[in-house]
């Protein structure tokens, strides 16, 4: 059974504490968007489907409790209002301002339908955020599943096992369960085709060594932990046949945006002839945008890179670039990028998405 972070009835959120891992596995309560926010905005929860299934989902919480109103104007408003308040917390990642486009759609088109009540409208609203989480597992599996066969059709077309490597935390964790790249090696392992797991530890914040290394034990994945600024030696003597990893946004050219670190490993993947994958579901594309020099990319805090669990490593004084960010061109996703409709390359990926919704 995958980690939970993320546990929901109507009504009730709850949300594994990801800053306490893997000390401690601790569910706190999340009753109002407000509190959404902060958790997010703390990395409490992270991971780009996961923050926008919370953010959804807490205004589900305070919807089901009876906030906005009263009379239909005033409850689309504060849904509007609160849905534009949740993208404003971690900007890079898309997956939270589509849900918020969509479902302040749908609050609209609702409220606007002959004989609307307000009742009728929180409850098809509440219905609409409680089918995200469970669509986000579907879509996780197919990303999986799609992914390995991919992945082992052009690395392994003979048989055998495989090697990965992959960075930051794509798992349970970061979805409503199974996982984008993660997910990819859950089914690689469930077709015994996996040989073994390189995680890159993933400083500033640790995802890796303290979420996906975690994830990888409870699995009993066969897996070892490495620093960022051993990616290239582990490519070259440690017989890695893909990376994969996962993102945050995935612009029309198929630039993709994902966790600082990605760019570089992208590069060396290159250098060593090593296929580079980007596992992210539909909702992570962003075709919007032409090139990644539109991302907007996050900037955190200083501390996070001067401190570990509040005690200063850095000289008092030095000066901190902390971009949470970076952007990888498309040209260096040799692989492909997985998504829960298939393996598209980046010059496909537009008109894949396209004509598939069309």
């Amino acid at each position: 059974m995958s980690l939970e972070a993320i546990r929901y009835h109507r009504g009730s959120l709850h949300i594994l504490d990801q800053l306490l891992l893997p000390q401690q596995s601790h569910y706190e309560a999340v009753t109002s968007v407000c509190q959404a926010w902060e958790a997010i905005r703390a990395m409490k929860v992270r991971g780009a489907p996961a923050i926008a299934i919370v953010g959804c989902l807490s205004l589900a919480v305070e919807l089901h409790a009876g906030a906005g109103g009263p009379g239909l104007e005033a409850l689309v408003t504060f849904v509007q209002n609160s849905l534009n308040y949740l993208v404003t917390a971690r900007p890079t990642a898309v997956n939270m301002a589509r849900a918020a486009q969509e479902m302040s759609e749908v609050a609209t088109q609702e409220a606007g339908l002959e004989g609307a009540t307000e009742g009728a409208v929180r409850e098809r609203l509440i219905c609409w955020a409680e089918h995200m989480l469970e669509k986000d597992i579907r879509d996780n599996r197919s990303i999986g599943d799609h992914g390995a066969q991919h992945l082992l059709e052009r690395v392994a077309p003979g048989g055998g096992q495989v090697t990965v490597l992959t960075h930051c935390n794509t798992g349970s964790l970061a979805t409503a369960g199974y996982g984008t790249a993660l997910g990819v090696i859950r089914s690689l392992q469930a077709l015994g085709r996996l040989k073994h797991v390189f995680c890159t530890e993933t400083r500033p914040y640790n995802q890796g060594a303290r979420l996906t290394a975690y994830e990888l034990v409870y699995e009993k994945i066969p897996a070892t932990l490495i620093t960022d600024s051993m990616v290239a030696a582990a490519m070259a003597h440690k017989e890695v046949g893909a990376v994969i990893v996962g993102a945050d946004r995935v612009v029309a050219n198929g630039d993709t945006a994902n966790k600082v670190g990605t760019y570089q490993l992208a590069i060396v993947a290159r250098h060593h002839g090593i296929p580079f994958y980007v596992a992210a579901p539909v909702s992570s594309c962003d075709l919007s945008l032409k090139t990644g020099q539109d991302i907007v990319i996050e900037e955190r805090p200083g501390q996070e890179l001067t401190s570990i669990c509040g005690t200063r490593i850095a000289a008092p004084g030095i000066g901190v670039w902390n971009p949470a960010f970076d952007v990888t061109p498309h040209e260096l996703i040799t692989g492909g990028i997985i998504t829960e409709r298939g393996v598209f390359s980046p010059k496909e990926l537009q008109t894949a998405l396209t004509s598939t919704t069309s």
